[in-house]
Formats: C-alpha cells, structure tokens, sequence
C-alpha cells in the first residue's frame, strides 16, 4: 500500500485508535481494584479523623477495625436495617430515593473507653456538592470531631473548609439546645465569638468570602441530623440534655 495515499493515513490512525483505546481500557480495568481499596480507605481515614484518629491510608484499615465497633444502616423511624451494609451506602444515591427508601448510616466507635457516634453528611456547597462525617461524643450532642470535603469549591475560599483550622473551630460545640432541640451549628458571618471559645451558642466563625459554602455546611449538618433524631433523641438522652 502507498504510504503517501489518503487510505493508508486512514488505515494507520485507525489501527492507533485502536491500540491507545485498549491500551488504556486495560490499565483502567487492572486499576479498579487498587483504586477502589484505596476509596475505601480514605473513608475509613475520614470516618476515623472525626475521633482524633490522624493516620496514614496504609494503616487505616487495621485501626478502623480496632476502634469502630458498630456499622448500623438506620431507617426514617430509627430502627436497624441488618440487610443493608452501611459502610456501602453512598449518600449521593440515597437523596435521589423517597426518604421512605433511604438509608442512613452511622458508625459507632470505642475510644479510650468513650463512645462516640459518627455520621455522615452530604450537602450543596457553591458550585457542587460538599460532604464529610461528624463525630458526637457519648451524650449525643457534644461534638468530638468534623471532616469535610468538596467537589468544586473555590481555592482560597469555599474550598478551606477542608482546613483544619476550620474544622477545629466544631469540637465541643452543641447540637441541641438546652431544650433538647435539634440546632446544629450556624457557620456565621456575624458570629460574636470569633475564636470559638463559647461552645453553647451554636456557631462556629464563617470563611471570609465563602457565605455560600458556609450557608451549604449549615444547612447539611442539620438536614443530615435531622434525619437520625428518632436513634439520637431516645427519651434517657431528653431527660439528659435537660439536666
């Protein structure tokens, strides 16, 4: 065939196409299962960074077993569906169900003989979804810890919520008022305890230029919580926070 022609220049960058596309269709197929283990992974370092648990991904799985000893897949009313496996829910497809469908898992873990009770969140931040876990300590109210995470927030604004700074400003903090009232946190602009030293008055201090997203956490770590009132809010944990 002449190399000069037209058909052979068709002939060979077919045959390229071809040769790239499954080149690539194998690598992609020989990574899934690293690429999924290492997911999996990084939940487990999430869930776990909630409870002062900073740890390599390498090490993350021996250590999630050690201290998370319950995984529970929670229906609307509270009660345990044992056939759903939690750690495999993913809140992007839950919210798309009827919430009479949806699933809501939570984690519970065993910490220098402290219980502590982990869930997760998902929510709208400026331009797509923001999300992360939130950790209560034993009377289901304090907060132990938070992680968040996002998709497409902006550098040097939205996108700090992945900051520790920020993420520290939510230990202690309280979810409940003082009438065993679901508040959350408000991240406020207008916040009067800017360091954060108050932790009865439900705020935490907002990122400078990042209203949106920090409207976006406010409204996920009370919509999400909202939904596990009926296994948070048992009638001992009223008569607690009461007391």
């Amino acid at each position: 065939m002449n190399r000069d022609s037209n058909a052979y220049t068709f002939l060979f960058a077919t045959i390229m196409v071809l040769v790239v596309a499954s080149a690539l269709a194998f690598t992609a197929s020989s990574l899934k299962d690293l690429q999924a283990a290492n997911v999996r992974k990084e939940k487990m370092q999430n869930i776990l960074a909630t409870v002062g648990i900073n740890i390599g991904r390498d090490q993350a799985e021996d250590l999630y077993k050690k201290y998370i000893t319950a995984e529970l897949s929670l229906t609307k009313d509270g009660t345990v569906d044992e056939k759903t496996d939690a750690f495999e829910i993913k809140l992007s497809n839950e919210l798309k169900k009827p919430l009479s469908e949806q699933r809501f898992p939570i984690y519970e873990a065993n910490l220098d003989e402290e219980k502590f009770y982990i869930i997760p969140l998902r929510g709208a931040g400026l331009w797509n979804a923001i999300w992360g876990y939130i950790a209560l300590e034993e009377d289901k109210n304090t907060i132990k810890g938070a992680v968040f995470d996002h998709k497409g927030e902006t550098a040097g604004l939205g996108a700090e919520i992945t900051q520790k700074w920020f993420q520290d400003r939510f230990l202690g903090e309280k979810v409940f008022d003082v009438d065993g009232n679901l508040v959350g946190i408000n991240v406020s602009k207008t916040n009067n305890d800017p360091k954060d030293l108050d932790k009865n008055d439900h705020e935490v201090d907002a990122i400078s230029g990042a209203t949106i997203t920090g409207d976006g956490v406010t409204a996920m770590i009370l919509e999400r919580l909202n939904h596990y009132l009926p296994y948070l809010k048992t009638k001992h944990d009223l008569i607690a926070l009461n007391n």
